[in-house]
């Protein structure tokens, strides 16, 4: 069976401390969506947080996720030795495999990625996924070098939000039993699945945790029709919210409006106002969509 991660949003108080509370009713709501759990990711606000506030986040996912979900826990840090340390305290918590970004801020070559992923997976005692989001961190990992890396028995995948379609297609035909692909880019949840993927990691999860579940499970249904209607729902959510500014600023802001407790994001990521959220309640009830 296909799988579905929500890439989970951070809730915050108004002094911008993590509201952890909140946070644990976020990863319940998820879960009984069906959906898995990826925290300190980018709709997480991870290049804020401090590593206590992760090392947390990572505790009360995994005791909330404990035998009905999983959970995958991005450490990426800029460097290696940071992230050997991070995730191997998150390793130490329980979580059933880390996410590492691709290194940011330092300039990085492709036989400097690879070394970075090999001396984590030599190290790490929980298996390792690729979590390349060229977008953000300037630092793009290309499918050959993927390909070197996957014959590794410790990394177990890759989570792909590059956004480009040749790369998911290339990723998905390195899949097997031993190297999954996750699609992180909401826009090609089903065309990975059709091309092999094992699922999707989702941003959008946070919004609408159900749509996104339904195109997974559909899909493995063989529910071809209505799969394709909503990624066409989504997609077309995803084109119009995405024109408003910073994506994973605008989700968090729009499961906000619908749920003023989870808090704003942390700033500078996006300044509130009284009309980019008219407008996000605007495109909420054109696609009828409510807090679930």
């Amino acid at each position: 069976m296909s799988e579905t991660y929500a890439a989970l949003i951070t809730s915050y108080n108004g002094d911008e401390t993590i509201n952890f509370d909140n946070t644990r009713l976020q990863i319940q709501r998820q879960i009984s969506n069906g959906n898995h759990i990826l925290c300190c990711g980018t709709n997480g606000d991870f290049s804020s947080l401090l590593t206590g506030e992760k090392k947390r986040l990572v505790e009360i996912s995994v005791e909330e996720a404990e035998g009905k979900s999983e959970v995958i826990a991005n450490a990426g840090c800029p460097s290696t030795f940071q992230t050997l340390r991070l995730a191997g305290e998150f390793a130490s918590i329980g979580v059933d495999a880390v996410a590492v970004i691709t290194p940011y801020f330092i300039s990085c070559t492709q036989d400097g990625l690879y070394e970075h992923y090999m001396r984590l997976a030599d190290s790490i005692s929980v298996p390792v996924y690729i979590y390349d989001i060229p977008a953000r961190t300037q630092n793009g990992i290309l499918p050959e070098t993927v390909e070197k890396l996957a014959s590794h028995e410790n990394i177990a995948g890759i989570k792909d939000s590059s956004g480009k379609v040749e790369h998911l297609e290339a990723y998905c035909a390195m899949a097997d039993d031993n190297f999954r692909v996750y699609c992180g880019t909401d826009s090609l949840i089903l065309h990975g699945l059709k091309s092999g993927s094992s699922g999707c990691v989702s941003g959008l999860a946070n919004i609408v945790p159900d749509w996104v579940n339904s195109i997974v499970r559909n899909f493995d249904l063989d529910n071809q029709e209505e799969a394709e209607q909503i990624q066409k729902k989504l997609l077309d959510f995803r084109t119009e919210l995405y024109t408003l500014g910073y994506g994973p600023a605008l989700v968090k802001r729009s499961v906000y409006v619908m749920d003023p407790s989870v808090g704003n994001n942390r700033m500078p990521s996006l300044v509130p106002g009284q009309e980019l959220d008219s407008q996000i309640s605007a495109l909420l009830d054109k696609y009828d969509i409510s807090y679930r």
